[in-house]
């Protein structure tokens, strides 16, 4: 939070905890879930800062595509469901179950495939308060040191249930939303998507939002006593892109001098992957209390407008990576987390070397390096719900899944590279303006589209990174004036991936055929290996730096 906007919250309105299904978002969906397409919602809610509740009606719409006797969505059974109607059609209290969370609505005559449901579902409650917003997930209902609310939502651990009612997973994607939410007149709301007007009324305004194919955890609540930057960035795929910087009072000087890094960032993503894929709508980007989250066209930025000796912002760049990783291409199941975070952070030390060149390039490498932990697998082959991903690999999803692509960068080249992310992204090599949709992808896509791209077999190098909890192990022996190379994994499985070994002045690469190499070296030799740090490694160094770093906090905690 900011000391300069921001008061201490005060005591907080009675409210239970939710259930533990509701704070595990990604959970499989139901054969019902998986046999009907959700084709629109239109969800209207107001938000009372004063009882810090909200009032909610949700039109959600929907096509069977097989039989469905049961409709079946989530929504925390903390926030009462007042009625429920479908295709206008009042339903019974007992066709209303919702034990933990997971709503049944049991229809009274079945759904043929094809036919159309428009469920109607009236609630409201006090929904969960964050305790430490973003990463423990909920509402903050906040003040502005003049008085005034601030209210945001960042629900991506525990999932869009948390304040109205949908399929809280990953495929779980409405194809367009509409959004009304109203708010204490002269408050402001920050929307996803395209702003489709505002009204006033008894102390109250109604702002209307529109926004296609959003995440489920993107749709984001931003309400404060906003002021708006206002831009357009003319991308070299011939439109304009709306840019908008929503930020508090007193905070305008600051808000245009992070403004000024949009249209860079902008021009980077471009000119190295495609288009933006949500032009026709807006690069918004709204200031808030918490941290960040990369909610879709709105990405909640609050990084105190703090200065970086590299001269960008690595926040606001990291979140606007997400609307490429994470919004455009949504990973099938949150087991492959990483296709999100590790390209998403990635993208930070790619424009460092885009902006700067090497020097900071590796910089940045580096500083990701030092925060890999090597505890679990990233990817386990089996569904994961976000709560399991969090809980196991937690941060190396970021840091390990950045160290994978640097690496894989620098085995396949550029020109393979950046072709197989653009296909991952868009599903093809030359997108632009109208001719892609969003996505789902995976792993296994990832590993398929490198191989036919390259005309290789890698899965031995994504089973090897992604696969096992530890990195692999170099070995290195002096024998003589005979260097002796080995990769080591834990199931013995072979690695050979290539290693440069410096030796005097010269650089030479060693194939590593069966994960084992050999050099001769001349009398008297040095030698580096992996000069240019372009392979990720076990290295023991700083195994030992962060156990010194851990006890020396100890330590310091104790005498405190």
């Amino acid at each position: 939070m900011f000391a300069s906007q921001v008061q201490a919250q005060s005591t907080l309105p009675p409210s239970s905890e939710p259930t533990t299904f509701t704070m595990s978002s990604g959970t499989e969906r139901t054969a019902e879930q998986l046999a009907m397409v959700f084709e629109k919602a239109d969800l209207s809610l107001k938000l009372d800062p004063q009882t810090r509740s909200v009032s909610g009606v949700a039109v959600l719409n929907f096509t069977a595509t097989a039989e469905l006797k049961s409709l079946v969505l989530e929504l925390d059974k903390n926030l009462p469901i007042e009625s429920v109607a479908i295709n206008g059609k009042a339903l019974a209290n007992d066709a209303i179950s919702n034990p933990e969370g997971r709503l049944y609505l049991s229809l009274s005559q079945a759904l043929k495939s094809g036919e159309r449901a428009e469920v109607t579902i009236r609630y409201q409650g006090v929904p969960r308060i964050a305790k430490r917003a973003p990463w423990d997930g909920g509402f903050v209902w906040s003040k502005t040191l003049a008085g005034a609310p601030w209210i945001a939502s960042a629900v991506q651990g525990e999932g869009c249930d948390l304040f109205w009612p949908c399929i809280d997973h990953p495929m779980g994607k409405p194809k367009l939303m509409s959004l009304h939410i109203s708010v204490p007149a002269p408050l402001v709301v920050a929307g996803n998507g395209v702003a489709q007007g505002m009204e006033e009324r008894d102390g109250w305004r109604t702002y209307h939002w529109q926004i296609k194919h959003p995440s489920t955890y993107g749709i984001a609540m931003n309400v404060g006593p906003y002021e708006v930057l206002e831009d357009s960035y003319a991308s070299r795929f011939g439109n304009h892109i709306p840019l908008r910087m929503w930020h508090l009072p007193g905070n305008q000087a600051k808000a245009k001098d992070l403004m000024s890094e949009f249209a860079p960032m902008l021009d980077f993503f471009e000119s190295k992957f495609g288009p933006y894929p949500f032009g026709d709508e807006k690069m918004g980007v709204v200031e808030t209390q918490h941290l960040g989250m990369e909610h879709q066209t709105i990405n909640a930025y609050g990084n105190d407008y703090k200065k970086s000796p590299h001269g960008y912002d690595w926040l606001l760049h990291h979140e606007f990576a997400h609307e490429w990783f994470g919004n455009q291409m949504t990973n099938q199941n949150w087991d492959d987390f990483w296709l999100h975070e590790g390209f998403a952070s990635y993208m930070q030390p790619l424009y460092l070397q885009y902006l700067r060149g090497e020097r900071d390039y590796q910089v940045g490498m580096h500083e990701q390096r030092i925060r890999i932990v090597n505890k679990f697998p990233m990817v386990t082959g089996h569904s994961m719900s976000e709560h399991d991903v969090s809980n196991g690999p937690g941060n190396d999803v970021y840091f390990k899944g950045s160290h994978i692509l640097h690496t894989l960068r620098g085995q396949i080249g550029d020109d393979a590279f950046f072709k197989a992310v653009r296909l991952l992204i868009y599903g093809r090599l030359d997108p632009k303006p109208g001719n892609f949709q969003p996505r789902y992808s995976t792993s296994k896509e990832f590993i398929q589209i490198v191989n036919q791209l390259t005309k290789k077999d890698w899965n031995w190098f994504f089973k090897g990174y992604l696969m096992h909890a530890t990195l692999p192990e170099l070995i290195a022996v002096k024998d003589g004036n005979i260097l002796r190379l080995q990769w080591k994994l834990t199931d013995a499985s072979a690695f050979p991936l290539p290693v440069e070994v410096r030796v005097n002045n010269k650089v030479v690469k060693l194939a590593m055929d069966q994960g084992r190499g050999q050099i001769n070296l001349p009398p008297n030799a040095t030698y580096t290996v992996d000069p240019g740090s372009k392979v990720l490694k076990h290295e023991p160094q700083i195994d030992v730096w962060n156990v010194d770093v851990q006890q020396r906090a100890r330590n310091f905690k104790a005498v405190k």
